[in-house]
């Protein structure tokens, strides 16, 4: 099956029925390739493509009137991406590979074939939705409240608990193809900032990104520190059976 991860992600909302399931594969029949630095969507595009990705990692981001980038979030295996590209008229981000990719592409003609046929799926779908706002909410909390270190901590945390959902992660740590650039970026830090904040967390006995994969020194230590709960991400289990 093309979108495994997908299929993991909405069951933590929905237990897909074969209908359903085969309903979300239709989905995947267009398979597509990007390589980094070649956008998929752009901001104030009004083309009504959206895409699941099903390999590497991306994200979105909005550039500003001076030029400066700021990052939404990153998407990884199992997320859409531009959705709401396809629900309203015009995309008001830009989405870019940061590793290969490869997706499989939709039009809104096919998504909501998808929802007419099985209105189940369509409820799940618009939970992935809601989630990824969610996640934006928190993103806000953690650059106008949280202090540099806690803000880190808790988007490390939170990017491990989307990669367990679809068996890419765990509580000891998971594979991470960020650069410090991206991190400030997305986080609303210098790169040097990033660098001795990551170096405080690992002096801590906390948390160690090196190498391209993150490693929970003392998990439970680092949600304490972060505050971090993840009752916002909703994934304990399917509300719908």
């Amino acid at each position: 099956m093309n979108n495994a991860y997908l299929v993991r992600k909405l069951g933590a909302f929905v237990a897909l029925s074969e209908t359903e399931l085969a309903s979300l594969e239709a989905l995947h029949k267009r398979r597509r390739v990007f390589t980094v630095g070649r956008d998929l969507v752009h901001q104030g595009q009004s083309e009504h493509t959206a895409y699941v990705l099903a390999s590497g990692w991306a994200c979105s981001y909005k550039i500003l009137h001076d030029g400066q980038r700021q990052i939404i979030d990153f998407q990884i295996p199992g997320d859409f991406l531009g959705l709401r590209s396809v629900l309203l008229h015009m995309s008001d981000h830009s989405i870019e590979p940061i590793t290969d990719i490869e997706v499989s592409e939709f039009l809104v003609s096919d998504l909501m074939e998808a929802f007419t046929q099985t209105p189940r799926l369509a409820m799940a779908i618009l939970w992935a939705a809601s989630r990824d706002e969610a996640m934006v909410i928190e993103h806000l909390a953690d650059i106008g409240r949280r202090s540099a270190a806690e803000r880190m901590a808790h988007f490390l945390l939170e990017l491990g608990a989307r990669l367990a959902l679809v068996g890419l992660g765990s509580k000891k740590g998971y594979a991470c193809p960020l650069t410090q650039y991206l991190l400030a970026d997305a986080l609303g830090l210098t790169a040097i900032h990033v660098n001795r904040v990551l170096r405080q967390l690992r002096e801590s006995g906390l948390v160690t990104f090196r190498d391209g994969y993150v490693t929970f020194d003392a998990y439970d230590r680092l949600t304490e520190f972060a505050e971090f709960d993840p009752t916002y991400l909703d994934q304990i289990g399917p509300l719908l059976s």
